[in-house]
C-alpha cells in the first residue's frame, strides 16, 4: 500500500502534477533526488495512478546486491547455471509481468546489467542466466539515482544509449531545504504518528524556538533524516504536557565531545607562523568562513545559537553567512 506523500510547498506540488501526467503514459521514468527525499514513494505513486494499478509493483536495490546476483535477481536463472543455484529462478522482470519494476541507486548497476536493461527497454526481451530461451517483457520500468548520470555517461562509468532511452522525462525531486513550507506540516505529521505508536492521548506540540531550530536546520537526509529526529524528540521527550523544546540533531555526538581545549593544546603567539607577504583581505576572509562554519557545526547548524557564540545579533550573523555564501550549510 503506497504511503502518504505530504506537502504543500510550489516545488512539491509541481512534482506531484508532473507525476500524474507521467503516470499515464507507458514509459521509463527516471527519478534525481537526493537520499531522503522519497524517490521510492514517487514510484509508488506513478505505478498506482497508472494503468497498470492492479498489476505487481516490485523494487530492487541495485547497490546491495553484487553483479552476478543482480542478474540473477533482475533476469532469473536456470537450474545449475552457476555454483549453488537449485532449480529455476524467476527474476524481478518475469514476476513484475504487466506492472512495474522500481529499480533505486541505478548509477550503481554494473555495465553487463546496463546493457541488458538496454535491451529489454528497446525490445521488451531477456535471457535468464545460463538460458537460450527469449522471454518477452511488458514492465514498465522506473528509475531513480542521487548519482549525476550524464557525467558518468561522459566519463564511461554510465551508458550513455540507456540514459538516452530513460530520458524521455526526468523527476527531480527537490531537497527538503527548499521546500522550508513543507517542514513544521512533515514534523507534525511524524510527531503525531508517533505519539499513536506511543499511545500518548495528543502530541503536545513543538516550542517557538523548536520550529525555528526546524526551519534552519539544513537537512542533509532531508525526510528520513527528519521522521528520526521527530520521532527521537516524541520518545525522549514523554508523556510530558509540556511543547518539546529538546531536538536532537545529531545522536552522534557524545555529551563530552565538546569539552574546551586546555591551555596546553591552544597555540601561542610565538608558535604562529605566517609566509610573508601576505594578502591580509583574503586572510582575513578565510578566517571568518572557518570561524562562521565552526559556530553553525557546534551549534547544530542553528544559526540564532551560532549567533550567541560568537556575540553576534542573529542579523549580523546572517549578513556575514549571505557575505560569504554559506547559506547551503546553514
Amino acid at each position: 500500500m503506497q504511503q502518504n506523500l505530504i506537502g504543500e510547498s510550489p516545488l512539491f506540488l509541481s512534482v506531484l502534477d508532473k507525476v500524474s501526467k507521467l503516470a499515464a503514459i507507458e514509459r521509463p521514468v527516471l527519478i534525481i533526488g537526493e537520499r531522503g527525499t522519497g524517490k521510492e514513494l514517487i514510484a509508488q505513486r506513478l505505478h498506482y495512478l497508472s494503468k497498470r494499478w492492479d498489476q505487481p509493483l516490485l523494487s530492487l536495490n541495485c547497490s546491495s546486491l553484487s553483479e552476478g546476483l543482480i542478474d540473477s535477481e533482475l533476469f532469473g536463472h536456470e537450474q545449475g547455471s552457476f555454483t549453488g543455484s537449485k532449480g529455476r529462478h524467476k527474476g524481478r522482470f518475469e514476476r513484475a509481468e504487466n506492472g512495474t519494476l522500481f529499480l533505486d541507486e541505478l548509477a550503481t548497476a554494473p555495465l553487463l546489467v546496463q546493457e541488458k536493461l538496454l535491451r529489454v527497454i528497446e525490445y521488451g526481451q531477456y535471457e535468464r542466466v545460463g538460458g537460450h530461451q527469449q522471454l518477452s517483457a511488458n514492465v514498465r520500468l522506473v528509475c531513480a539515482t542521487n548519482a549525476d548520470l550524464p557525467t558518468m555517461a561522459q566519463q564511461g562509468d554510465f551508458r550513455a544509449d540507456l540514459l538516452d532511452r530513460l530520458a524521455f522525462d526526468v523527476i527531480h525531486l527537490p531537497p527538503l531545504r527548499q521546500r522550508r513550507e513543507d517542514i513544521l506540516l512533515l514534523a507534525e505529521y511524524y510527531a503525531i504518528k508517533m505519539c499513536r505508536e506511543l499511545g500518548f492521548d495528543y502530541f503536545v506540540g513543538f516550542s517557538q524556538q523548536a520550529e525555528q531550530d526546524l526551519l534552519d536546520y539544513p537537512w542533509p537526509g532531508n525526510i528520513r533524516e527528519l521522521k528520526n529526529l521527530i520521532e527521537r524528540a516524541v520518545y525522549q521527550h514523554g508523556a510530558q504536557h509540556t511543547p518539546i523544546e529538546q531536538l536532537v540533531f545529531d545522536p552522534f555526538k557524545s555529551n563530552w565531545s565538546d569539552e574546551p581545549l586546555s591551555c596546553n593544546d591552544t597555540q601561542t603567539d610565538a608558535e604562529i607562523r605566517f609566509d610573508f607577504p601576505l594578502d591580509y583581505k583574503q586572510w582575513q576572509e578565510q578566517q571568518d568562513q572557518l570561524i562562521l562554519k565552526q559556530a553553525l557545526k557546534h551549534s547544530q547548524y542553528n544559526q540564532r545559537k551560532a549567533a550567541e557564540l560568537l556575540g553576534l545579533s542573529y542579523h549580523q550573523f546572517r549578513g556575514m553567512v549571505r557575505k560569504y555564501d554559506l547559506t547551503k550549510l546553514s
